[in-house]
């Protein structure tokens, strides 16, 4: 355990290939995930105004890539980008503030805020996201959704061991690296981060700081993948 902490597994450079988002430049000179939330609703007004012929405006501040699948019961709310080959399926619910990167898959009944989902990410089934970042290639299974708010509404604390860090907001989801892959009916608790290469087992309850490469069971069985 102690030789993960020391790869600081919860920074940005760690989790995520930075390569695979349209609006990368939103993690400069920003080195914990929650640091990047308030700043994603500037960035994606500021990013959509500058996108190229590829791209449509099909709603106030809603930029989707020509070949991005729609569907026509979706709600979506700006600001918003939809990224190339991405699929918004019936029912899907976003309510503004969020990166659609490339060939994700956003499903039925599933609700997005204040979100940045990397490229092939999938959200497909009754998933709730919100003030959350998912990375490339990341998977949340069916109805497994990011708590984002304290029962007792207090400022979010992210904890690894002995380690505490202040986010200083009322509102944090969770940050799963790249290649992630969370099972159905899991609740990733406020501050959660769960690390690149893990695997969650179904109907867990998550909160701090998985390490990366590992199986999460529960708090007390987590295994390092060999």
């Amino acid at each position: 355990m102690k030789e993960v902490n020391n790869m600081n597994p919860i920074k940005n450079k760690e989790l995520f290939d930075l390569t695979k988002t349209r609006i990368s430049d939103i993690f400069k000179n920003r080195e914990y995930p929650w640091e990047v939330l308030e700043h994603i609703s500037e960035f994606l007004e500021k990013t959509g105004e500058s996108l190229g012929d590829d791209f449509a405006q099909i709603a106030p501040k809603v930029w989707a890539h020509k070949s991005a699948k729609i569907a026509p019961t979706a709600s979506i709310t700006g600001p918003c980008i939809i990224d190339e080959e991405a699929e918004v399926r019936h029912c899907a619910f976003v309510r503004g503030c969020a990166m659609i990167g490339k060939k994700c898959v956003v499903g039925n009944s599933t609700e997005l805020k204040n979100v940045i989902l990397f490229d092939n990410v999938q959200v497909p089934h009754y998933n709730y996201v919100g003030d959350s970042i998912l990375g490339y290639k990341s998977h949340m299974g069916a109805g497994s959704i990011t708590s984002n708010v304290k029962s007792d509404k207090k400022l979010v604390v992210i904890k690894d061991g002995d380690m505490r860090y202040e986010t200083g907001r009322k509102k944090v989801g969770a940050f799963l690296g790249d290649n992630v892959e969370v099972g159905c009916g899991s609740v990733l608790n406020p501050g959660t981060v769960i690390g690149s290469g893990t695997n969650v087992y179904p109907l867990s309850s998550v909160r701090g700081v998985v390490p990366p490469h590992s199986i999460y069971k529960k708090a007390s069985e987590v295994a390092q993948k060999r």
